[in-house]
């Protein structure tokens, strides 16, 4: 009992959303139609990822980054600026999920490494946000922009000029914060870093840009997932024991949860006719209760209003913590590096990500 407790608690997000996806199962039977629900790209390139990532702590590779970064900067404001506008800049690049699967790590030995884990929530928050947000500009900085900048054929000038006006505020906001919230303490190491593997590192940096590219889709996902886990079969199996296979399983629920969500009748025409009355601000709430990529999925098929989708489903991935997938990301790891402290995290996050999402929600409002 003691043991399905504690698994309980340390696992709390895949529980809700096994939960979310039984429930509504019973809604919309389980069928043949369940299958398209999934996304196996990004199943793929989170598994891959979490499996470099693995590897890469392993040879205490983010343990020697945070080490010079704490090096250089002398300052904990400086950090957590630099930690932010980093997940800000990697979630243009390549996607906001991976960039937190990439950068949250860094953060946590910043931190840790500097003796500031009380700024810990603080600072995987504003990740979040920056991943969130940052993520907004480009067509492939997330997984909505990509399927709406497809379905609608939007011209990419045409897209970046409605995403530009948010994506400069959201800029602010989140540096703002950095400002105001962490103050500027003078940070030296608690121990000196150890010697780096530089083939290992050179090997596993090269299976993570593997990694990247299948994002890009210059690789197949199977191909690249499986070149990867072989490697590691043979380098690192440790690496592959200790991926964050909960997180993995989540995803999965709450792929079934949205999928049977937008196949439930009277949300859909709760969907078509609240979209003729404020298309920003129903894409905006949509993603609030099933996410922002199936908003952007369901939402396109009763409006062609891209430009107002495009804004909500974008400033919507911030607010509740399944407004984003990213976010659950985020909190997963949270969870498990600082276990017993997640209710107080929540709140946190609430706070934070309402904050920005009123904000961002009435400057766009102004947009359209």
């Amino acid at each position: 009992m003691n043991t399905a407790i504690s698994f309980i608690k340390k696992n709390t997000v895949m529980v809700i959303a096994l939960l979310a996806a039984v429930i509504t199962s019973f809604i919309v039977p389980p069928d043949e139609k369940y299958l398209d629900y999934f996304d196996y790209k990004t199943l793929a390139c989170l598994f891959s990822v979490l499996a470099v990532v693995c590897a890469l702590k392993n040879v205490q590779f983010f343990y020697i980054l945070a080490c010079n970064i704490v090096k250089k900067f002398r300052n904990i404001r400086l950090c957590t600026v630099v930690l932010v506008w980093v997940t800000f800049i990697g979630s243009m690049l390549i996607a906001n999920d991976m960039a937190l699967l990439t950068f949250l790590p860094l953060g946590y030995y910043v931190l840790h490494t500097a003796g500031k884990e009380r700024y810990m929530a603080f600072t995987f928050i504003m990740q979040n946000i920056a991943a969130n947000l940052g993520g907004m500009l480009t067509p492939f900085g997330n997984p909505q922009n990509l399927y709406l900048y497809s379905k609608f054929n939007i011209p990419i000038g045409e897209f970046t000029l409605i995403m530009l006006p948010p994506f400069i505020l959201a800029v602010a906001m989140i540096t703002l914060c950095c400002v105001i919230f962490v103050k500027p303490e003078p940070i030296e190491l608690k121990s000196a870093p150890e010697k780096i593997d530089r083939k290992r590192t050179a090997a596993y940096l090269f299976l993570f840009a593997i990694a990247i590219i299948i994002v890009f889709n210059f690789i197949p996902y199977l191909i690249g997932m499986i070149f990867i886990t072989l490697t590691l079969i043979v380098m690192d199996r440790k690496a592959l024991a200790a991926v964050d296979y909960p997180l993995l399983f989540t995803f999965v629920f709450f792929f079934i949860f949205a999928g049977n969500m937008a196949r439930i009748d009277v949300i859909k025409d709760l969907f078509s006719s609240a979209l003729q009355l404020n298309p920003l601000l129903f894409s905006v709430i949509s993603c609030q209760f099933i996410s922002n990529v199936p908003s952007a999925i369901l939402l396109s098929q009763f409006t062609n209003d891209y430009h107002s989708l495009l804004l909500g489903v974008n400033i919507g991935g911030v607010g509740t913590l399944i407004a984003s997938l990213a976010s659950l990301i985020t909190l997963s790891k949270y969870n498990s590096l600082c276990p017993g402290k997640t209710g107080r995290y929540i709140a946190e996050f609430s706070a934070f990500n309402f904050s920005f999402l009123i904000v961002l929600t009435l400057f766009c409002s102004f947009l359209v």
